[in-house]
C-alpha cells in the first residue's frame, strides 16, 4: 500500500496537477460501515458529509442485491429487462402525478445536460438562468451554470446564461421570495431582449451549494410563477437535497411548494453505484425522445436498478426520513447552543440531515470567517469528525452525513465541535 507522501506524488504524475483532495493533511480512506470511516493506520472517523451512500457506507442490503444482479445479468436497455421499470415506478410514485416518465443516466452532470436541451426542445429556446454562486455539474453545456468551479472556457455557449444572486436569508432577507422572484424575472427578460430567449430556471430548491438558506415553506411560488408567466420551465436540481434528507418531505421542491417541469437527480440514487436521473412528464421526454437520438450504453442497467431500488426499500423499511427529521430537530438545537458560546457562529440553519453554521468574524458587520471556518474543518478532521463547507463565501459548515445517522452520533459531533471552536483562534 502506497503511503499519504507517495499517493498524492503518484496522483499528480497519473491523474494530472490540480486534483482537488480535501484537508490540508489529505486523508488516505480504506473502509466504510454505515455513519463510519477508517484511514488506512486505523483510525475511524465519523462521516458527517458524504451523502453519496445515503443509506450508510456499505450497506448490507444494497451490496447483496448488486451482487445478485452482478452475478445473473448486465446489459444495457435495448435490451428488455423488468428492474428499470420496477424501479421507476417505486421513485414516481413518490412524486407528483405530473412527473411519471424518467430516462435513467449515470451522472447527474448526465441527467442536468439532458435537462437542458429538453428546455430547448419544449420551448425553443436556449436562454437558462441559475444562480451566481451554485454547482450543477461537469459537461460543457452544464459547466456553465457552476459558478462555484467557473470553467476558463466556454465553447461559446455564455451568451445563454444569465444569473441571479444566490438568496441569502442572513444578509439579505427575502422572508417570502418577492425579491429573488422579481430578479429572476429581470432575468428571464434581458434573455427576451436579447434575442436568446427564456427557456428554463436550473436551481437546487434547497439552494444547498448556496449556503441553504432558512427559508419558509413555499418560498420558491413567487419564482416558479414568474417561471410559468414567461413560458419556460422549471427544473428542480434534486441531486443533493433529494430522498428524504430534509426529514420533511421526500424532496426539497415539495418542502418549497413548487411541482417542477422537469427533475434531476444523482449522487445518492444508488449508495454509490453511479445513477442519475431526469424525471418529467411524458410529452415532455416525448419532445426530447423526438428532437435528440439520446442513448446512455449504462444508465438504467440492470444492476444499477438493483442497488437503486435497494435504496428506497432501506429508506422506507428502516424510516429514515422519520430519523432524519428526528435528528435533524435535536441538530438545531445543538446549534443554538452553540451560537450562544461562540461569537465566531452568526447564523444557524438546516432541516433534517442538512445543518451547518455560519462563520463570521463579527456578528454586527457579518464579516465572513472564511479562513477560520478552514482551520475548524481541518481541526475536525484531526480529532476524527469528516465535515466540509460551502456558500458563497465558503465559511458555512456543510453537514450532510449519510441517512442512518443518529442523536448519538450528532451528540460525538456536537461536543466535538464545541471544543475545536473553543480552542481555534478566529485569526490565524
Amino acid at each position: 500500500m502506497r503511503s499519504t507522501h507517495q499517493l498524492i506524488e503518484d496522483r499528480a504524475r497519473l491523474l494530472g496537477p490540480n486534483v482537488a483532495t480535501f484537508y490540508d493533511d489529505p486523508v488516505h480512506f480504506v473502509k466504510g460501515d454505515g455513519v463510519w470511516l477508517w484511514d488506512a493506520e486505523g483510525t475511524k472517523y465519523l462521516d458527517c458529509y458524504n451523502n453519496v451512500p445515503h443509506v450508510g457506507h456499505c450497506n448490507a442490503r444494497v451490496v447483496d442485491a448488486i451482487c445478485r444482479q452482478a452475478s445473473t445479468l448486465n446489459t444495457h436497455t435495448r435490451y428488455l429487462h423488468d428492474a428499470i421499470l420496477d424501479y421507476l415506478e417505486q421513485l414516481t410514485a413518490t412524486m407528483d402525478a405530473s412527473l411519471n416518465t424518467a430516462i435513467l443516466t449515470c451522472t447527474g452532470s448526465e441527467a442536468n445536460d439532458i435537462a437542458l436541451r429538453m428546455a430547448e426542445g419544449v420551448t425553443g429556446k436556449r436562454g437558462i438562468i441559475s444562480t451566481d454562486a451554485t454547482y450543477h455539474g461537469n459537461t460543457a453545456l452544464v459547466s456553465q451554470l457552476s459558478q462555484s468551479n467557473r470553467p476558463t472556457v466556454g465553447f461559446g455557449l455564455e451568451q445563454y446564461f444569465r444569473f441571479v444572486k444566490a438568496p441569502d436569508s442572513y444578509r439579505h432577507p427575502d422572508p417570502d421570495g418577492s425579491h429573488f422572484a422579481l430578479a429572476v424575472n429581470e432575468q428571464i427578460q434581458a434573455l427576451e431582449t436579447s434575442g436568446v430567449g427564456f427557456a428554463a430556471l436550473l436551481i437546487c430548491p434547497y439552494f444547498l451549494n448556496e449556503g441553504f438558506p432558512d427559508h419558509p415553506n413555499n418560498w420558491l411560488q413567487p419564482a416558479a410563477d414568474a417561471v410559468r408567466r414567461a413560458g419556460g420551465l422549471l427544473i428542480c436540481d434534486e441531486v443533493q437535497s433529494g430522498f428524504g434528507r430534509i426529514g420533511s418531505h421526500f424532496w426539497a421542491h415539495q418542502k418549497m411548494g413548487v411541482v417542477p417541469d422537469i427533475m434531476t437527480l444523482g449522487k445518492p440514487m444508488a449508495n454509490g453505484h453511479p445513477v442519475g436521473c431526469v424525471v418529467s412528464n411524458h410529452d415532455i421526454i416525448k419532445i426530447f425522445r423526438s428532437g435528440y437520438r439520446y442513448f446512455n450504453t449504462f444508465g438504467g442497467n440492470p444492476v444499477s436498478c438493483a442497488a437503486a431500488i435497494a435504496v428506497l426499500e432501506e429508506i422506507n423499511d428502516k424510516q429514515l426520513m422519520h430519523q432524519a427529521q428526528h435528528v435533524g430537530d435535536y441538530a438545531r438545537q445543538r446549534l443554538t447552543d452553540l451560537k450562544s458560546k461562540h461569537h465566531c457562529v452568526g447564523d444557524i440553519r438546516g432541516s433534517g440531515l442538512i445543518f451547518g453554521a455560519e462563520m463570521v468574524l463579527d456578528r454586527k458587520t457579518k464579516a465572513p470567517a472564511s479562513e477560520f471556518t478552514d482551520r475548524v474543518i481541518n481541526a475536525m478532521r484531526h480529532r476524527g469528525i469528516i465535515l466540509s463547507k460551502l456558500g458563497r463565501h465558503k465559511n458555512t459548515l456543510k453537514i450532510r452525513p449519510p441517512m442512518p445517522f443518529s442523536t448519538n452520533n450528532a451528540q460525538l459531533l456536537f461536543d466535538t465541535l464545541d471544543d475545536v471552536l473553543a480552542t481555534t483562534p478566529l485569526a490565524p
